[in-house]
């Protein structure tokens, strides 16, 4: 199988993909997973015990990669020394994002070291059960998965004695189908569950009660892929790559007029660094870098210094979500594109939280308006007011960034905001039935 991976500066660091081009030839095979170093950090956290496996996660700075960047030693440190006969670890690779196929081209390109990762996971807290979930329609990965965590047991890396350690773990693969949602734990888990796929109110936090009401760690699979490096090469390894308050690295999929694929960036990366991996923006002009996915932000070409990273994302207005960038060029239209996403975010919240249920179905109508030439007086402050009322009052990380589209077009984009509220024009030519701005139609169709 070809890997949709694009080619990185030699001078970085491959953690998430090392193996990758090992492994090109039969991605599934153990034996050469095994060669090429799979499980070496299993047998080192073994040996470690799972005292000093969790002091040792937790000293490489590692963060969650699902989106949210809670640091991954305490949650695991807060699972571990809750009090209960059973515990659990849920290794998230449904991809939630329908535009992004991260999670599915790292298992696809090495199942194992995610395997690994789940497995020492669980050893480290105490679980004896670990779910691997992916896509329930991708029946392929799933059947080859299930394969996969039959042969790693037969090897003695799974089941009742795993690496020798006395610890039993026992790897179940299960496909779920459902919303956006399911990128959320709490929703993950009452999926899992059999139940309405909604949040829960925290706390508690799944660290103390979550799946059937025992404590419960949920990693995103970059994170626990990262993990057998981590007790392979050693905390202050991992802690040198990246940025001081985000150490490692995450894999981000780009999508633009200049090309599209798969990379692996150390976190701190310039955006303009990552998007030039992809061909930036073709040779036009780049108008903006929409960052995080469906819920993320707008950033403009003048903030293509801001790090890849959690805080500077957070304060420019974007977030890592999916590891999703996209690249627009000068032919896109930024009010219609934030229509799109905000549109998506309203069709695909649960509804369980009035601020969100409602809020940003009045938003996606607000973009509506605007991009057909129907805009009310007051909607532009009505936008504003309403995407810092629904993040105020966030249930839920799907809520706290729905309203970054629109929020970042409000705050990068204004004059081409008021270009569609105030004066029913389109400067990119692409809004219809309301006028476009003259000379637009000659510069071809949107990105």
């Amino acid at each position: 199988m070809t890997t949709p991976f694009l080619a990185t500066p030699a001078s970085w660091p491959a953690i998430l993909l090392g193996r990758v081009k090992a492994l090109e030839a039969n991605p599934w095979d153990l034996d050469a997973a095994v060669r090429a170093g799979a499980f070496e950090g299993l047998k080192a956290a073994v040996r470690t015990g799972a005292t000093g496996t969790i002091a040792e996660v937790g000293a490489s700075g590692l963060r969650g990669r699902g989106g949210g960047g809670y640091p991954t030693g305490d949650k695991w440190r807060a699972a571990a020394s809750s009090a209960a006969e059973q515990r659990y670890v849920i290794a998230n690779g449904y991809g939630a994002d329908p535009a992004t196929q991260i999670d599915a081209a790292l298992l696809a390109a090495d199942p194992w070291s995610v395997i690994e990762g789940l497995v020492i996971a669980a050893f480290a807290v105490g679980a004896t059960e670990a779910y691997l979930i992916v896509r329930g329609d991708d029946t392929a990965l799933a059947t080859r998965l299930v394969a996969a965590v039959a042969e790693a047991e037969e090897a003695g890396f799974i089941g009742d004695d795993v690496a020798g350690s006395g610890h039993r773990v026992n790897v179940i693969v299960r496909g779920l189908q459902g919303s956006y949602m399911l990128g959320e734990e709490t929703v993950l888990i009452r999926a899992l569950e059999g139940r309405r796929a909604a949040p829960d109110q925290r706390p508690p936090y799944p660290t103390e009660r979550g799946l059937w009401d025992r404590p419960t760690v949920v990693n995103n699979i970059l994170t626990l892929a990262a993990v057998p490096w981590i007790l392979k090469n050693g905390a202050a390894a991992f802690a040198s790559v990246g940025a001081p308050d985000a150490p490692g690295t995450a894999l981000v999929q780009l999508r633009g007029p200049g090309g599209a694929g798969i990379a692996e960036v150390p976190l701190g990366t310039p955006l303009g660094d990552i998007a030039s991996l992809a061909g930036g923006a073709g040779g036009r002009p780049l108008k903006a870098l929409i960052v995080g996915g469906p819920t993320g932000g707008f950033l403009p070409a003048d903030a293509l210094g801001t790090p890849y990273a959690f805080a500077p994302l957070r304060d420019a207005g974007a977030h890592m979500g999916s590891g999703s960038i996209v690249i627009a060029d000068d032919r896109a239209c930024v009010v219609d594109l934030a229509r799109l996403l905000t549109r998506f975010s309203a069709d695909q919240a649960c509804g369980k939280s009035i601020p969100c249920r409602i809020g940003l179905r009045r938003l996606s109508e607000i973009a509506d308006r605007a991009t057909a030439g129907t805009t009310r007086a007051g909607d532009a402050q009505l936008a504003a007011d309403l995407s810092h009322d629904v993040g105020a009052s966030a249930l839920c990380d799907h809520e706290r960034t729905a309203t970054l589209a629109l929020a970042s077009v409000l705050r990068y984009f204004r004059s081409e905001l008021d270009d569609h509220m105030l004066r029913s024009t389109c400067p990119a030519g692409v809004c219809t039935p309301i006028a476009v701005a003259a000379g637009a139609a000659s510069r071809g169709a949107s990105a």
